[in-house]
């Protein structure tokens, strides 16, 4: 019978490309997830991976393998959450949640607290990823609920096997010294009012940048940026010179200290936070729990 152990091996392989970036994922070594896929193919009777420059690929036979194994994956969930469901609903054990920075600084750990004190059998386990890996450790078994923010306006796209739920909206204000000129404006910001001043932003390819060039976006001047920091504690210590403004959403944003202030923008960019999650993992009342503890926020 072929282990669901050297089933989550492979597609995890299937997923990365490397043995070694399977093994990192999984918390193995490379030889150990090796030993789990050669035990694999003598299990089915024929190769499931081949090599690839410095990676692998996946043969006919192990993509086969790999297509059909969400199935397998998802009726193991189901009697989980069968199981669970039993005990009364009551959420229980270990949650693994996947989530970018500011999400865990900005929802997850306020809500914390509140949610132990709640649920005191649930226990979270929080790693910090990039939208694009915890979409992929939520579809391969490694986490149980990811936090997703979308890409310049645009969705992270979602296989069919999970289900997704808008949990928070963020928006970006323009941080600056209270002696700042604009820091005594009586109503938000207009894309005018930013015209000729300095800014400190964070580098291109950001999120973040792509906000701040949004901004910019009908000016016939290029802003004048002075520094490109992309640690926001950074950015605030260059603001409280008095030199530049920041863009910060406020996800993002550590408490401001003495002498710097938040001014809203008349139309802020946003960026949508999404919870996403199995389908096969609906009825999980851990993850309700935690679904329910993010809205109340």
């Amino acid at each position: 019978m072929i282990e669901v152990g050297a089933l989550r091996a492979l597609r995890s392989v299937a997923a990365l490309g490397t043995l070694a970036r399977a093994a990192d994922e999984l918390g193995f070594t490379s030889s150990a997830v090796s030993q789990q896929i050669k035990r694999l193919e003598r299990q089915i009777g024929t190769p499931v991976l081949a090599p690839a420059g410095r990676g692998v690929v996946l043969t006919p036979a192990g993509q086969a393998v790999v297509d059909s194994s969400l199935e397998v994956f998802q009726a193991l969930e189901r009697c989980t959450e069968a199981a669970q469901s039993v005990a009364e609903g009551a959420p229980r054990g270990v949650l693994r949640v996947a989530a970018f920075s500011t999400a865990i600084r900005g929802l997850l750990a306020p809500v914390h607290p509140r949610l132990l004190k709640r649920h005191p059998d649930l226990r979270l386990r929080i790693t910090e990823q990039d939208p694009g890996q915890a979409l992929h450790s939520v579809d391969a078994g490694t986490a149980d609920l990811a936090l997703l923010h979308d890409a310049d306006g645009l969705p992270v796209p979602l296989s069919p096997a999970l289900s997704r739920h808008l949990v928070h909206t963020d928006l970006g204000d323009v941080v600056m010294a209270e002696t700042h000129p604009l820091a005594g404006a009586g109503s938000p910001l207009e894309g005018a009012d930013l015209a000729g001043h300095a800014w400190v932003t964070s580098p291109p390819g950001t999120v973040c940048h792509q906000w701040f060039r949004r901004l910019f976006a009908g000016s016939p001047e290029e802003p004048d940026v002075r520094h490109l920091v992309d640690d926001f504690s950074t950015q605030l210590s260059l603001v409280a010179s008095g030199e530049v403004l920041a863009l910060i959403p406020r996800l993002a944003r550590p408490p401001l200290s003495d002498g710097l202030v938040a001014r809203p923008l008349r139309r802020p960019p946003t960026r949508e936070v999404h919870a996403a999650w199995r389908r096969s993992a609906e009825a999980s009342p851990a993850i309700k729990a935690v679904l329910a503890e993010l809205q109340a926020a």
